[in-house]
């Protein structure tokens, strides 16, 4: 790469606020739910850099050749790369494509091929816009993305809070997750918090079926949540995790009366089989985990966990569901010993309104 901004870039970040600022230095763009992703075109040549600055190219070659004819030579674009569906966004088939076999990762990119949404331009032929105020560097961005390929987009923009306020409460319908606010005099700071968010904040009781160890040894690391469908069957909708040491230490005591004899007749009493290693030493067939749970960005974080009897619910926090199953990590927030594990269903989450992306876009 020969260009004025070479790779890798560590991506300019937002930090969490519970509401939109107002005022006249304020802009409102729609919150994308996908890969960050630096976006390089050097003459022929087109990289992709992920947010931890690791490359991305190889895992989504359908995006390359669109963005080597939407991009001038020496541009460089901070974006999200996303994967559109008629229900919107949709994260888990995003996540599929990091794989090792680039055979599936083709078969991916034409199943479902993946978009790339454009919000900021840090470099253009020979100039660094980094330090231009973002005001300037997203008119020049419009000028860039005037006549883009079909799946490379430029985000919706409003000065306008109560328009950004709108966005926040429908745009969720389409898959996205909450309203980014950038001040337009702000410059272009690498790796730092110098954006804000404003994300959905939501609450449910949820069935605490297992946990996982942390990573020293001595203290509980995440719990395994859980929902009743309507026909009884109890799914694993997520984790909750981030307690600092004292908290970590604590959760051992409070689940110790559920461990004992936790797997008869729990409800994923197979999964636990599976990932058991002490079943495998002693015959019991190959390693497996539990469906729905390995780490794609680590093949080798254990991901083992032990079951607990059904019994116990806890309140947590929430910002976004994908499908049937809790987008990021839950927030614990306290134990409701008043609810019983069957009340905990899908019925008491609220559903977003369904919306079109091409309403978004039309934005």
């Amino acid at each position: 790469m020969t260009g004025s901004v070479k790779p890798p870039v560590s991506p300019m970040l937002a930090k969490l606020a519970r509401e939109m600022p107002e005022g006249e230095q304020w802009a409102y763009e729609p919150k994308w739910d996908g890969f960050r992703c630096i976006a390089f075109r050097d003459g022929k040549d087109v990289e992709l850099g992920s947010r931890n600055e690791k490359p991305l190219t190889r895992y989504f070659p359908d995006l390359i050749e669109p963005l080597r004819k939407s991009l001038p030579d020496g541009a460089v674009v901070d974006g999200e790369i996303v994967i559109k569906t008629a229900d919107g966004l949709d994260f888990d088939l995003l996540s599929q494509r990091i794989h090792p076999a680039a055979s599936r990762v083709n078969m991916l990119a034409e199943e479902t091929p993946a978009a790339f949404v454009a919000f900021d331009l840090l470099a253009k032929g020979a100039t660094d816009l980094r330090e231009q105020p973002f005001e300037k560097r997203r008119a020049e961005l419009e000028k860039v993305l005037a006549k883009s390929e079909p799946s490379v987009h430029l985000t919706p923009i409003t000065r306008d809070i109560a328009k950004a306020h709108e966005w926040f409460e429908t745009f969720e319908g389409a898959g996205l997750d909450g309203v980014i606010c950038k001040d337009v005099t702000g410059t272009y700071k690498e790796g730092e918090r110098g954006w804000l968010k404003v994300k959905h904040l939501r609450t449910a009781d949820v069935v605490v079926a297992g946990f996982r160890w942390h990573k020293d040894g001595k203290g509980v690391g995440s719990l395994l949540l859980g929902l009743y469908d309507d026909g009884g069957d109890l799914h694993h909708i997520g984790v909750a995790s981030s307690f600092n040491a004292a908290r970590r230490t604590e959760l051992v005591g409070e689940l110790e009366s559920h461990r004992k004899d936790a797997l008869q007749g729990h409800p994923w009493r197979d999964w636990a089989e599976w990932s058991d290693p002490k079943a495998v030493e002693a015959g019991g067939g190959p390693e497996r985990r539990m469906p729905g749970t390995g780490n794609r960005w680590n093949a080798n974080k254990d991901m083992s966990w032990e079951p607990l009897r059904l019994g116990l619910v806890a309140e947590v926090a929430y910002e976004h569901m994908q499908r049937d199953r809790f987008r990021h990590t839950a927030r614990f927030q306290r134990w409701r010993p008043d609810r019983e594990p069957a009340s905990c269903t899908y019925e008491q989450l609220e559903v977003p309104v369904p919306m079109e992306l091409e309403h978004v876009f039309g934005s």
